[in-house]
């Protein structure tokens, strides 16, 4: 599907890092962007500089949800692109030993529930209703093409770390997901792909020491060094743009395997 001018699309977590860089992405082309964020303040001001409009929605509220694709379907019409990149992460093993004084604890659930309907179910909510618009889409091609989704999960869903139990289930859902999804609406004409992305540089890893940010470069094979969020743009319009490109969970990580920690 060829991204030209007015073409209406969604970003969740589009106000900052790999969101910010594919609505600019996609703005770039001519797109016609929603951001959805919980960051009004930054979320604000990149919908103004794009051109596009800001909805703050929580993806865990289907109430925020709804809000959010009827505001944006209001200003630009329903969505043919729908792109994931809403989500959180945290750190704790499953259980453990204080070195202090022996005592045991486990991962509170409440925190691997919190992780969950983020960044798999707050996906998938986005999923579906964006998809039941595009249904209401005529096709754009003789291929019957009508729409396209991108969602973010990350090498974590293969290879996840000591303390990433929750967030390596949450994407790993995201990436189990993609196949059926893109099975479901094969017949629609809208096509679902994944990024998994490695070691990127994004404003969270903006606010880890300088040591810390080195070490994590010099652990890539090649090249040496974090990516950028331009290159998961670049990766999510291929992704839309090329029209064979459908059910697939993609590695964008520059040949890294994450060790246990």
């Amino acid at each position: 599907m060829e991204v030209s001018s007015n073409t209406p699309a969604v970003v969740t977590g589009g106000a900052s890092g790999l969101g910010e860089a594919t609505a600019r992405a996609l703005a770039a082309k001519g797109a016609k962007v929603a951001i959805f964020d919980m960051n009004e303040e930054k979320g604000q001001a990149v919908a103004a500089e794009l051109g596009g409009i800001f909805c703050k929605v929580n993806v865990t509220s289907e109430e925020d949800v709804d809000a959010g694709f009827a505001k944006a379907r209001e200003a630009h019409g329903q969505e043919r692109i729908l792109v994931n990149c809403a989500g959180i992460g945290n750190a704790m093993k499953t259980a453990s030993r204080s070195k202090e004084d022996g005592s045991i604890k486990h991962f509170p659930l409440s925190a691997f529930e919190f992780i969950i309907q983020v960044n798999l179910i707050g996906t998938f909510r986005c999923i579906a209703k964006s998809a039941a618009g595009m249904l209401t889409l005529d096709p754009l091609s003789e291929d019957g093409d009508r729409g396209a989704i991108v969602n973010t999960a990350s090498v974590a869903a293969e290879d996840g770390q000591m303390g990433q139990a929750a967030y390596s289930a949450s994407k790993g859902g995201v990436v189990g997901m993609t196949l059926p999804i893109a099975r479901d609406l094969m017949s629609e004409g809208i096509r679902v792909n994944t990024i998994l992305p490695g070691i990127f540089n994004t404003p969270l890893m903006n606010a880890a020491p300088p040591q810390v940010k080195e070490a994590l470069a010099a652990s890539v094979p090649f090249p040496k060094r974090l990516g950028y969020p331009e290159e998961y743009a670049r990766l999510a319009m291929c992704m839309i743009e090329t029209g064979y490109f459908n059910g697939e969970d993609v590695r964008l990580d520059g040949a890294i395997r994450m060790a246990p920690r």
